[in-house]
């Protein structure tokens, strides 16, 4: 997801158009990506140890965005 600080022009577009549709009750849209990796570990916290090295590594910016990291 971008950074909270940084302007997210898609956003607001969306922002924008649930408001002329009516949707007056959301107060704020970020869109950002999403990526789904499936990971062969011995436990979910070493799944998670994964997810994040990769997202730290490769898979984010952290100049522009934050990343979480879910374990289904």
């Amino acid at each position: 997801m971008p950074l909270k600080e940084l302007l997210d022009p898609q956003g607001k577009a969306v922002m924008g158009g649930l408001q002329n549709l009516g949707i007056r009750s959301v107060s704020d849209v970020r869109i950002g990506k999403s990526i789904s990796l499936q990971i062969e570990a011995a436990s979910a916290d070493e799944a998670r140890k994964i997810a994040e090295e990769a997202s730290r590594k490769l898979l984010a910016n952290p100049v522009m965005e934050y990343f979480e990291t879910t374990i289904n």
